[in-house]
């Protein structure tokens, strides 16, 4: 940005008093990954300033635990049930019935209609063209992939070459993590005061295929076999996030050069529990599972105007369906009346409630009621209480039969409310107990 410009910005601020809005999304990032989450390695030194200099939801939820439910929760405020799209798990397939409706008010169709420069940079994963893509959704730019995974060097999708500039496939040379990088400092710095953005910049690490800046020659090797089932390692992924930490700071040093730190709202999330080399400890679980250690992930939020208390905790519920009703009010934009939101607004009032979550994976429920969860997995049914027992270990449904039953009837009364489940609905599996080993402990 011009020194000009960059002066602007930093006498005058945000002349509306509207916030900027910065929406960091990692990929298949686990509860404990990062060093400020009790991480065992100090893959995040800017995640954990940010910490620092924010607050840390410490019962953060992913709407699923999977990649796309989760994200058509995360656009649009709502249970993902409300869409047909939200079903799959994850979508896994081009067709115009999976997706994210063009016509349906999302975070940043609402943001941009009431003035915001609005950029999506990196994963998609909402819908194929011709039918759904962020440029459909609200974003007025785009650059990133559209379907679930790609290589990190030749941009290989599942399904061909999966690069884009807005809904031009484009060739670029260059490591993904770096790319999305430098595309996210570039537009920051293209922003005046004259008018507030949204910048959703997510990342596809530390998805598979697990690779580093130094792997060129390994992504040679698995060619289009993405799921990469032999290879990776603890430390590769942990250098993934590291690599995404480090453009995660060049971003936030862009945001400094503006003069747009104290204006802008910067979130930092997943879309869902960890994967293979993932650490959740203690939680139990991992990605595909209603186990915490599924479903539940980091939350890092930094608003220096809003006063938030520096490195502080928050122990409330939250679930990836209230950034979109937490922005709008930030921004003082009313959600459209017909598509009334489930999630709420995490700066408003402190209010009770129950989260809910249901999957075709192993027929999945689960209910969380201030410290108590039920689940169901396959038909076995659990109560656990996740003040003493977070690792989901010590089945309470016996001894708390009323307890029990109280969730159970909560969550067919919301099963009930909502949209039946698809008879097509699809699961994709990358991995299988013959291909994985795993454990029953």
């Amino acid at each position: 940005m011009a020194n000009e410009e960059k002066r602007n910005h930093q006498r005058h601020g945000n002349p509306s008093n509207r916030p900027n809005f910065v929406f960091i999304l990692a990929d298949d990032l686990g509860y404990a990954d990062l060093h400020c989450y009790g991480g065992r390695a100090p893959c995040s030194p800017n995640l954990d300033k940010l910490a620092s200099q924010g607050l840390r939801f410490t019962n953060g939820y992913a709407n699923s635990s999977v990649c796309s439910p989760s994200r058509m929760a995360i656009a649009t405020g709502r249970y993902q049930h409300r869409i047909r799209g939200g079903f799959d798990e994850p979508i896994a397939s081009a067709s115009p019935a999976l997706g994210l409706p063009p016509e349906h008010p999302t975070m940043a169709s609402l943001l941009r209609d009431a003035g915001y420069a609005t950029a999506l940079v990196g994963k998609w994963h909402l819908g194929s063209l011709p039918w759904y893509g962020p440029l459909k959704s609200g974003y007025q730019e785009f650059f990133g992939h559209r379907t679930g995974a790609v290589d990190f060097f030749s941009h290989q999708g599942l399904h061909g070459h999966d690069l884009w500039e807005g809904d031009q496939e484009v060739v670029k040379e260059g490591y993904l993590t770096d790319l999305l990088t430098d595309r996210a400092v570039e537009f920051v710095r293209r922003q005046s005061a004259k008018q507030p953005f949204l910048l959703s910049l997510h990342y596809n690490a530390p998805h598979w295929p697990w690779e580093t800046r130094e792997d060129r020659e390994e992504s040679k090797r698995i060619g289009r076999r993405l799921a990469h089932l032999d290879g990776g390692s603890v430390r590769t992924y942990l250098e993934m996030i590291r690599l995404m930490d480090e453009g995660i700071g060049r971003v936030l040093a862009a945001l400094d050069e503006i003069g747009a730190r104290d204006d802008t709202l910067v979130v930092f999330t997943s879309d869902n529990g960890g994967e293979r080399f993932s650490d959740g400890y203690p939680l139990m679980g991992k990605k595909m599972d209603l186990l915490e250690g599924g479903i539940r992930v980091p939350y890092i939020v930094r608003w220096p105007a809003k006063g938030l208390p520096a490195g502080t905790t928050d122990d409330r519920l939250a679930i990836g369906m209230d950034w979109t009703p937490t922005f709008l009010a930030a921004a003082g934009v009313s959600p459209h009346p017909a598509y009334p939101l489930d999630g709420i607004d995490l700066f408003g009032e402190r209010v009770e409630r129950n989260l809910y979550w249901r999957m075709v994976h192993r027929n999945q429920k689960a209910v969380r009621s201030g410290v108590w969860k039920y689940l169901s997995i396959d038909g076995a049914e659990f109560l656990f209480d996740l003040s003493r027992d977070e690792r989901e270990r010590a089945n309470l449904r016996y001894r708390e039969p009323e307890k029990f039953e109280e969730l159970r009837r909560a969550y067919f009364e919301w099963d009930a409310s909502m949209p039946p489940r698809p008879e097509d609905a699809a699961v994709a599996l990358e991995y299988t107990p013959a291909t994985m080993a795993r454990s029953d402990g």
